[in-house]
């Protein structure tokens, strides 16, 4: 089964599948927490989804709770939250796990992608990012501390979209 094929509902509740919610196109899911020293990075998660969504490429928020609990908040909070905040337009999902026995299984293919130094497993903090292609390829796996405009994700957003 492809990693699109994943069950996974929006932010508001409604069933979807990642393939849905990526809407056939590249996409970097990030798990986030509104209470981390990283959320900041929300901004420039919104400015790469807008910069590149006219070529085919969409952001996609995975709230996680799991990291001290760092997004303890509703799905009606955690969605005012991040539209009050950091004016974020691109989709959310539900809040799930990424690590553990209950982890999603979207992460559950995620984790096998090994990140620049070769290294694969337990998601290792709010905001780590996965590349995909369209057709649900894997391609790049960063850490937490990457920032959204860093040129390594810029290159690999830009490689996909053409």
């Amino acid at each position: 089964m492809s990693i699109l094929e994943a069950k996974i509902a929006l932010l508001d509740g409604t069933p979807s599948t990642l393939g849905e919610i990526t809407g056939g196109r590249p996409a970097l899911l990030v798990n986030v927490a509104s209470k981390c020293g990283l959320t900041p990075q929300y901004t420039g998660l919104e400015a790469l989804h807008e910069r590149y969504a006219d070529r085919g490429f969409t952001v996609v928020g995975v709230p996680c709770n799991q990291f001290y609990g760092q997004e303890p908040g509703t799905a009606d909070e955690i969605a005012e939250f991040c539209s009050a905040t950091y004016g974020v337009t691109f989709p959310m999902t539900e809040k799930v796990e990424v690590n553990g026995d209950g982890r999603h299984e979207v992460y559950r293919t995620l984790v096998q992608t090994p990140d620049e130094n070769g290294e694969a497993g337990d998601v290792a903090w709010n905001f780590e990012k996965f590349l995909i292609a369209a057709d649900g390829t894997v391609v790049a796996r960063l850490r937490p501390t990457v920032e959204p405009d860093d040129p390594r994700l810029v290159d690999a957003v830009e490689a996909l979209v053409g």
